[in-house]
């Protein structure tokens, strides 16, 4: 069954994971698991999506395959230097990775990058907080919650700065950093491997 929903969530860079765990348990939280991930996004090949902020995602989630139209909400960077509004995100769950993306292919899609991430997952109520590891980048923790009160709830137990927090995507993040997730055909833990200059 598909949903659609706005993804209420924030991001805090360059975490410490296990003192962050440690702070996580004392506040009530639960680790629920450890997840690797792999995902393609995709485009069609004028990249309109792309132009409208928008992009599929099509994701491994240790098994669980989940088809995502997603789209940045009130943009006015993409640097990362100022919020963003929020996400707009449509899932629907698939049955198989690779077929998945071969249909998408088909049908007038082209694979804009496949990354991998690690994330540990807690949740304290129906608040959740993943830390994540992507190849190349410092860790960082992103809590999703129902409101924006439970995210101020959640910043104020964790002792973080609210103004600290980021309302971005991952491919802002590695902006910030000083890379450009469009220069690269695939984002590995075994490497990072560039697109061939035409």
């Amino acid at each position: 069954m598909a949903k659609a929903k706005e993804e209420i969530e924030v991001v805090f860079l360059e975490v410490d994971k296990d003192t962050l765990e440690k702070k996580l348990l004392s506040i009530g939280a639960h680790k629920v698991k450890d997840i690797f991930y792999r995902h393609v996004a995709m485009d069609y090949p004028d990249y309109r999506l792309n132009k409208d902020n928008s992009w599929i995602r099509l994701r491994d989630e240790d098994g669980e395959v989940i088809l995502a139209f997603k789209k940045r909400l009130g943009v006015t960077s993409q640097d990362g230097s100022t919020n963003d509004e929020g996400m707009e995100e449509i899932e629907v769950v698939v049955d198989d990775y690779d077929t998945t993306k071969l249909f998408l292919q088909k049908v007038g899609f082209i694979e804009k990058h496949e990354a991998e991430k690690k994330r540990t997952r807690w949740q304290k109520g129906e608040t959740v907080f993943d830390i994540d590891t992507w190849p190349s980048l410092p860790t960082f923790l992103e809590i999703e919650a129902p409101t924006w009160e439970d995210i101020d709830t959640a910043t104020k137990l964790l002792g973080f700065d609210p103004k600290d927090r980021k309302i971005c995507s991952v491919n802002q993040i590695y902006k910030m950093y000083g890379m450009s997730v469009d220069d690269y055909q695939r984002i590995g833990f075994d490497g990072l491997v560039k697109k061939r200059e035409l």
